[in-house]
Order: structure tokens, then sequence, then C-alpha cells
């Protein structure tokens, strides 16, 4: 701010005054000076103002063109904080999980970078921690103004499925991310924010947990099928004949199951008794040779 200072002569009395010129010159400076401090201060209006109208912008695209595997929405109190979900892509160790996070722009967005946190544990960031990404206001100095809300989540997910480290990031083991994936539904359920801003990902989750929930039910309620060691059989509950803990299907001529198990018992019999006779036989044919051979060494 310019400040105008006076200026001081001495009059013919002896006496310290302004003169006609000097009054003028004051005058003159204490016009520019205000005029400093207007803009000055329209500079601090315009500055939230410009971020506003891009942020604005940003989610008309967001919602025109979604980034895949994630939805994000403003605070409607603070166009300034966005809170978005990732969801966690196939064929990755964040599969099946939700993973809830905030981004924070500064007052000077979209020339200066934002924050970005994440809420839900995934074991890949620290929750709550602000992410040393290129994104992100740890390196303002690699930022392109340029780059939308869009962008910024598209690069937090490319970096979250991979295992660079940076600052804070986390390691953990494959299984505790898969487990933290599972868990991520009713970690997310007791955030009420992320129930606000997503009602559509809060009935996903819900429609989720319902069929898990009847699933575990069905396999509490099922019987224990009828095993016993191979070979063996046994009747079950309905009378018929039970092979290996599995009845016998009925064959392609409609003939019922114990009809089968009938014929087979019949096979395996006819099969033994033909062996018997088999083996009588070789022994019948060896005992006369046997004798023969005697009787000859005997004359």
């Amino acid at each position: 701010m310019i400040v105008a200072r006076p200026l001081y002569i001495h009059c013919s009395c002896g006496r310290e005054g302004f003169g006609p010129r000097d009054k003028l010159a004051a005058a003159v400076l204490r016009v520019r000076a205000d005029r400093c401090t207007e803009m000055s201060s329209n500079t601090n209006k315009r500055a939230p103002t410009t971020a506003m109208q891009r942020l604005k912008q940003d989610y008309l695209r967001i919602k025109k063109d979604p980034v895949p595997y994630i939805c994000a929405e403003p605070l409607p109190s603070n166009i300034l904080e966005w809170h978005y979900v990732v969801r966690g892509p196939e064929k990755t160790l964040y599969e099946g999980g939700y993973y809830h996070g905030k981004l924070v722009f500064p007052r000077e967005f979209p020339f200066k970078p934002p924050s970005i946190y994440m809420i839900t544990p995934n074991g890949r960031f620290k929750c709550n921690t602000r992410l040393c990404l290129s994104i992100t206001d740890f390196h303002p100095d690699t930022w392109n103004p340029a780059w939308s809300v869009s962008t910024i989540l598209t690069g937090l997910l490319s970096f979250m499925v991979e295992k660079g480290p940076t600052l804070g990031s986390i390691e953990t083991s494959d299984i505790t991310k898969r487990q933290l994936a599972v868990q991520s539904w009713a970690f997310n359920l007791k955030d009420k924010v992320f129930c606000e801003l997503f009602p559509d990902v809060v009935n996903e989750i819900r429609q989720k947990q319902k069929l898990q929930e009847d699933l575990s039910t069905q396999s509490r309620v099922l019987p224990l099928p009828d095993v016993i060691p191979d070979g063996e059989t046994h009747n079950a509950h309905n009378g018929f004949p039970v092979f290996n803990g599995h009845p016998p299907m009925p064959d392609g001529a409609g003939h019922p199951p114990g009809f089968q198990q009938a014929n087979r018992n019949q096979g395996l019999l006819g099969g033994a008794v033909a062996n018997l006779f088999v083996i009588v036989g070789f022994a019948a044919f060896a005992y006369t040779v046997k004798y023969v051979l005697r009787c000859i060494a005997q004359e």
C-alpha cells in the first residue's frame, strides 16, 4: 500500500505549513493509495471466485464423463473440500473394496495443487494423512493448472494399485489388503459424511452385505453329505442305497437308483464266481499233472 507523506516548507513567518502545490501532490498520492488498497481487496475476492468457477466446471465434467472406478462429490457447505470413493478395480488386491477419501483445494486453485487424504483403511496409504504425490501440494513445482479433478483422481488410482513407496504410504501383506477390502463396507457405513454424499454407494454396499448374509445362512442349513469309505454302501434316509456317500442317479432307461445298484451287485458277484472257477480249475489241472508225473516216476 502506498501511503501519502506530507511535504513541509517554511512560510514567510517562519512557521511550517503546506503550500498549494504540495497539497495537490498529497491528494494525488492519497487517491493512488486508495486505488491500490481497492485493487488488493478485489484480488483477494477474485481468488475464491476463480476456484469456485473452475471447480464447478470440473464437477459438470466429472458428472458427464465419470472417472472409472471413482465417484466424487463436493461438500454442500464448502466447494473447496471434495470427497471421493474408489471402487477397488477387478484383478487387484483392492477388488470389492470401497475406499473413501477427500481432496482439499486451496483458495488459489487451479494455480496451486490440492491436498489428498485417504480415510478408509486400505493397506496402501495411511489414514487421514496428506499423501505425497506429484499432483498434490507436496510438489507445487510440478503442478499444472490445466489438471482437473478427474486428472487428480485418475493419478491417485494409478498410484494406489502400484507398489511404489512415498510419504504417506505403508507396506502390508496381500492378505491384509484383501481383508481390509471386505472390512471397508462396514467401516464406511459408520461415516456420516460418506452416507450423506454417496447414497447410491451405500445402497450398493448394503445389497452386497445382504447377499453375503444370505449365502452364509444357506451354508449353515445345508445337510452334511453321507460320506463313507470308498467301496462301501449303506442306505440313505430315502431308503435308496448310497455308494461312496452319494446315491446313484437314474440310468438312461429311467430305472430307479435301486435297480442300478442291484445290477452292479450282480455284476460283482458274477465276476467273483468266475474267478473262483478259474482258480479251482487251475488247482485241479496242477494236481492232475503232478499225479501223472509221480506215476511215471514209479514205473
